[in-house]
């Protein structure tokens, strides 16, 4: 195991890793990076930065930057180390070696806020899942004191089992577990869907980058009260309502899971019975931050894990939110061919909403005379 540091080590500050190894969106990198341990509960931090051609194979920075990273570490008694990276189990392990401290990557990261804002049951069978996954490509050795096993049944092991090979039948096992718990949900999942199927209700969910307001615009189109905050993940657990709109009738709106630049695939894997809810939607709301100056690139990204889980093909329309905050005004625009592009929107205010009630009702019209070609995408522009 590696060492851990002093007692005295403060578990609210961080160093924060961002090393620039020449890809676009370094400086949004390290805005996201830091919001993303604020949001875990760091209280203070400090970022180191550093420019690289490439990673080192052995502990990703060079000695040097190791080296900046051990003594600022020092200087902010921080109890652990952020990469805003994806880091191999080698590099980790040499890492914590080096710094005497544990090493967090933006996986795990990501990981453990998942773990935090796990409220459901099914939010926290999603969350162990990805974790158990994650953890199984970290088990790299079994313990040197336990490298024999006495021979035996259950959690002993067989005649010369190592704790490696006990650790994966555990994970092996739990995960199995988990699985099927998952799929008894989807198929629950399934089985209402069906019922609004029956009923023949529009089916809406609300899709974008993590923290672009999806819940604001959820309770004020909803009139609900799911949580929200300005903090990245703010929402887990998918929450759905119905709704009223003239001219289309009932709607069924749902509240989704935020998107982020590099979301771990192990969570979109295990978060996937959830996302169904968006693979399955008759209409997304693909809601953008109107005042972030990485709108598009956020936009661009959400629409990479549309297309990872298979909902590239679900109609979307877009919403720019926040437009108080970008001084926008409300408007419902419209392409060259008359098709809406993008409805402006402030769900804080609530400016805007009658225009985006009447999207959705555009759309439901439109659906029901069958003009809406199935599965086709009709609003992707994220400029």
């Amino acid at each position: 195991m590696p060492n851990r540091p002093a007692a005295a080590a403060d578990p609210r500050a961080a160093i924060v890793v961002c090393l620039d190894l020449g890809d676009a969106g370094y400086e949004d990198g390290v805005e996201e990076v830091v919001r993303l341990v604020q949001s875990a509960g760091v209280l203070r931090h400090r970022v180191v930065r550093g420019r690289r051609a490439r990673p080192d194979p052995k502990l990703y920075a060079g000695l040097g930057k190791v080296a900046e990273i051990e003594r600022a570490a020092a200087e902010l008694n921080a109890a652990s180390v952020v990469f805003n990276h994806q880091l191999s189990p080698a590099q980790e392990r040499n890492l914590e070696k080096a710094l005497n401290r544990p090493v967090l990557d933006r996986t795990e990261l990501i990981l453990r806020i998942f773990a935090q804002r796990a409220q459901t049951s099914e939010g926290k069978l999603q969350v162990e899942l990805a974790r158990l996954e994650h953890l199984s490509t970290r088990l790299v050795r079994g313990w040197t004191h336990l490298e024999r096993q006495r021979g035996g049944l259950g959690k002993t092991g067989g005649p010369g089992e190592t704790q490696l090979e006990l650790d994966r039948r555990y994970i092996a096992r739990r995960v199995r577990v988990l699985r099927e718990k998952l799929e008894a949900l989807r198929k629950q999942r399934t089985v209402q869907r069906r019922a609004r199927a029956r009923r023949d209700v529009l089916s809406v969910s609300l899709v974008g980058y993590t923290n672009a307001g999806k819940s604001t615009l959820f309770n004020a189109l909803a009139n609900a009260r799911a949580y929200e905050a300005d903090r990245l993940f703010s929402t887990l657990d998918t929450t759905t309502r119905r709704i009223w709109v003239p001219e289309a009738g009932e709607v069924v709106i749902s509240d989704t899971v935020g998107f982020i630049r590099e979301l771990p695939h192990s969570l979109v894997a295990a978060f996937r019975a959830t996302l169904e809810e968006t693979v399955r939607a008759d209409l997304l709301l693909h809601v953008v931050d109107a005042a972030s100056p990485a709108r598009a690139e956020q936009a661009a990204e959400a629409n990479k894990v549309l297309a990872e889980i298979g909902a590239e093909s679900v109609p979307q329309i877009l919403v720019w939110n926040k437009i108080d905050a970008a001084r926008l005004e409300p408007e419902v625009r419209r392409d060259p061919y008359a098709k809406i592009s993008r409805v402006l929107v402030s769900a804080r205010t609530g400016a805007g909403l009658e225009g985006l009630r009447g999207a959705i009702a555009e759309f439901a019209g439109a659906r029901a005379t069958g003009r809406v070609p199935a599965r086709k995408a009709l609003f992707l522009q994220p400029q």
